[in-house]
């Protein structure tokens, strides 16, 4: 009985743990140019990102614009999807990946053989 009680709280705890590391990727990001801020939030089971604020309003973005679309975990604090890029009006195979406070993303090309990436912090 011990060890079903055990088993039981190992595996609550187990499935959390994705729950947790998406929760990490939750709130608001300041790209390094700080050019735009980009919200992520939880779209059903995964992670998407709308632009919430812009430096240059006249620029290719336009706030409320969506730009990461259906990112799945991918791995500890890493996450894949959709990335649009405003300055091209296209999308690309995209990736997040989150190391504490810093943010990474990428948009990709034949088959991940071309990626432009951003970094992005916390927005306090």
């Amino acid at each position: 009985m011990r060890a079903l009680v055990k088993f039981a709280g190992l595996a609550i705890v187990l499935a959390a743990a994705p729950a947790r590391a998406a929760e990490g990727a939750v709130g608001t990001w300041l790209r390094d140019s700080g050019s735009s801020r980009v919200a992520i939030a939880p779209c059903g089971a995964a992670l998407c990102g709308r632009v919430v604020w812009l430096r240059d309003k006249d620029g290719p973005s336009h706030v409320g614009e969506q730009i990461f679309f259906d990112m799945k975990p991918a791995g500890a604090s890493s996450w894949t999807g959709r990335a649009f890029n405003p300055e091209d009006g296209k999308t690309y195979s995209g990736k997040m990946t989150l190391s504490g406070d810093e943010l990474v993303t990428s948009g990709c090309v034949l088959g991940g053989l071309i990626c432009k990436s951003s970094n992005w912090s916390r927005s306090k």
